[in-house]
C-alpha cells in the first residue's frame, strides 16, 4: 500500500475543465461549480447534462464545466430549462442562478415552474447582494445590510424582509426537494454536495423540481476580506437563512 504522502486523497471532478476561475478572491462560485460538476460525475450525467445559466457572476459556467450549456435572459432560466427538458426528457437539465436573477426579475418564472412540477434542477446562489452589477440590494439582502442602494442599511420598514426562496418553493406540490446549504466550511460543503446530488435525483426519478439554495460569500461587494466574509455567513446569513433540508419527497 502506498504511503499516505504518495496517495491522492482528493482530485477535481472529471467534468471540471482544467482552467483557473475568474472569480474574485473569496468568492464561492468556484466551489459551487465544483459541486455541480461532482454531482454530474457521480450520477454519470456528463453526456446528457445541460446547464441553463442566468445573468450574473456565474454566467460563464460553460467555461468551467465540460457539458452543454445555454445562456438565458435575466430571470428566464427556468422557462428555457422547461423548453429543453420537454423537448428531450432524457436530458438532465439544471439552472444556475443568483439571487437577483432567480428571486427578483425571475420570481414568477421559478414559482410557476415549481407549480407545473417541471422536472428540472435549480442551483440557487444566495450571496445577499447583486454581485455582477455593482452591489445593489437584492431580495435576499439582510436587514441592516449596507449596499450601494441601501447605504444606511436595509430597512424592513421601507424595503421589506429577505425572501426565503427555499421555504417558499417547498410549499409547491411540484417541488420534490428543497434544501439550503452553505459553502463557508468543509463540513457544510460536504452537506451541500449531498444536497446538490439529491436535487438532481429528484429530476432523474421524475419526482418534480429539485432546488438547492447555497449561501455564498461576495467579499468584493460586502467590502470584507475573504476571512471576514466567512464570519458574515456564520453570524448574519445563517440566522436569517437556516440551513437544512426543507422538503424531500424523493
Amino acid at each position: 500500500m502506498p504511503k499516505l504522502k504518495d496517495r491522492k486523497l482528493y482530485s477535481p471532478p472529471r467534468s471540471l475543465k482544467d482552467k483557473l476561475f475568474h472569480f474574485c478572491p473569496g468568492c464561492h462560485h468556484g466551489l459551487a461549480h465544483q459541486l455541480v460538476a461532482r454531482a454530474i460525475d457521480d450520477l454519470n450525467l456528463a453526456k446528457r447534462a445541460v446547464g441553463v445559466i442566468g445573468v450574473g457572476c456565474g454566467v460563464f459556467l460553460y467555461d468551467y464545466i465540460n457539458i452543454d450549456c445555454c445562456e438565458a435572459p435575466h430571470g428566464r432560466a427556468p422557462a428555457v430549462a422547461t423548453g429543453i427538458k420537454r423537448a428531450d426528457p432524457e436530458l438532465a437539465v439544471f439552472t444556475y442562478q443568483g439571487d437577483g436573477d432567480l428571486a427578483a426579475i425571475g420570481t414568477s418564472e421559478i414559482l410557476h415552474a415549481a407549480n407545473r412540477k417541471e422536472n428540472i434542477t435549480i442551483i440557487f446562489i444566495n450571496n445577499s447582494i447583486y454581485g455582477m452589477t455593482g452591489g445593489q440590494m437584492a431580495p435576499t439582502t439582510l436587514p441592516g445590510q449596507k449596499t450601494t442602494t441601501t447605504p444606511s442599511g436595509r430597512s424592513t420598514d421601507k424595503e421589506g424582509f429577505p425572501l426565503k426562496m427555499a421555504e417558499l418553493l417547498a410549499t409547491f406540490e411540484g417541488t420534490a426537494f428543497s434544501a439550503r446549504a452553505s459553502l463557508h466550511n468543509a463540513r457544510e460543503i460536504k452537506k451541500a454536495e449531498n444536497a446538490v446530488k439529491r436535487a438532481f435525483l429528484a429530476q432523474l426519478n421524475n419526482k418534480g423540481m429539485g432546488i438547492v439554495e447555497l449561501l455564498s460569500a461576495c467579499p468584493t461587494n460586502w467590502q470584507l476580506s475573504p476571512e471576514e466574509s466567512l464570519k458574515q455567513i456564520t453570524n448574519s446569513m445563517i440566522p436569517n437563512f437556516p440551513l437544512g433540508i426543507i422538503k424531500d419527497t424523493i
